[in-house]
């Protein structure tokens, strides 16, 4: 397994969930990745880190530039896992949102002789001129983060082309790479989901009915937003919405903070294709209503359909409709709960499953 760093603020759940799985269920994991600090979970399989970089912003500059020349990152990276590594291996699996490691993995497969699967979770081409990567960005940047990027979406597809398979997190993704691939390669769509052991229903009771917003706030979601302050102003009942700057949540305590919401938001918009937010799952597996601003108009509103999780919609009656309901159910219970469907197809635990077969399939071809 080969992936960029399983860190705060987060935590690489999908690759890590996969890991203790594959290594239950008899599989010899080795996960390499690069990273300065220690990885602070628990793990019964060898991890491989290796540094790249010092922490000297001169440092850090100079490697940039010769990665954006040389591709240094992934060669030296790659150079220095082949040392580490110890044992023979039936295949490279890398997970990754860029072209880093995706370079790293396709290398050490080549030199071993062995099959590389890519698991994408992002593509750049997901928003609209990568604005939720590049918004604060100085101006005077722009263009040489433009050209990096450019650099990085060649790259990514040179790799994707030679894979011998690719798994990512939506339909829209997996539509987009076989664009890609011209279908040269198998694609699947593996969505991410939430961990059953966190994540799961439980009714309690609160003295106050919140929505609860938990993830990164971007400026094209600020709309959506205010679009929601608004409802709540013109139903007029008391109640608190939360954001992280408001109150952060450590992430063992993220089962509790949902359990304990009267509404999860999630923010998207029609501009965005495929994000499919890990919020999204949690919220699902705790059976929790979700309000959704605007509607993506895509794979989102259509799990949201297909799971009965609650609502995607930009219409302000509508959330106003939808916000009510639940209030008054949470002033007649203390608490909200939805009448979720398919719920259990999303948990990691079904989608692990479904990693490991197109696994298997690899190693016996």
């Amino acid at each position: 397994m080969v992936s960029d760093p399983p860190v705060a603020p987060g935590y690489l759940p999908r690759l890590r969930y996969l890991c203790d799985y594959l290594d239950r269920k008899g599989f010899a994991v080795t996960l390499l990745t690069e990273t300065s600090e220690p990885l602070p979970f628990a793990h019964n399989y060898p991890i491989e880190t290796i540094r790249m970089y010092s922490g000297n912003t001169f440092d850090w500059f100079v490697k940039t530039v010769w990665t954006l020349l040389t591709d240094w990152h992934n060669r030296v990276f790659a150079k220095r896992a082949l040392t580490a590594l110890h044992g023979g291996f039936d295949l490279v699996l890398c997970t990754a949102f860029s072209d880093f490691p995706l370079g790293a993995a396709q290398r050490i497969a080549q030199t071993l002789h062995i099959p590389l699967i890519c698991d994408i979770r992002d593509l750049d081409e997901q928003v609209d001129d990568s604005r939720y990567q590049y918004q604060h960005q100085q101006w005077w940047l722009m263009p040489f983060r433009r050209l990096y990027r450019a650099i990085h979406i060649r790259r990514r597809n040179k790799v994707l082309r030679s894979a011998n398979a690719i798994t990512t997190v939506s339909p829209w993704h997996k539509d987009f790479i076989r664009n890609l691939t011209s279908n040269s390669v198998p694609v699947y769509t593996i969505y991410n989901g939430f961990d059953e052991q966190q994540f799961y229903p439980e009714n309690i009771r609160t003295e106050q009915f919140t929505i609860t917003y938990i993830g990164s706030l971007f400026h094209w979601q600020l709309p959506a937003l205010e679009k929601v302050k608004q409802a709540v102003e013109e139903i007029s009942i008391q109640m608190d919405i939360h954001t992280p700057q408001d109150h952060p949540v450590a992430h063992d305590r993220l089962g509790d903070a949902i359990r304990r919401s009267g509404i999860m938001l999630v923010l998207t918009s029609p501009n965005t294709h495929g994000m499919l937010t890990t919020k999204f799952y949690e919220a699902l597996g705790c059976a929790k209503p979700i309000l959704c601003v605007p509607s993506d108009q895509g794979a989102l509103a259509e799990l949201m359909a297909y799971t009965n999780a609650g609502i995607a919609t930009d219409d302000i009656e509508a959330i106003k409709a939808f916000i009510l309901q639940h209030y008054r159910s949470w002033e007649q219970n203390g608490f909200t709960a939805q009448q979720t469907q398919h719920r259990e197809e999303f948990s990691r635990e079904a989608q692990t499953k479904q990693m490991e077969q197109i696994l298997l399939s690899i190693i016996n071809k």
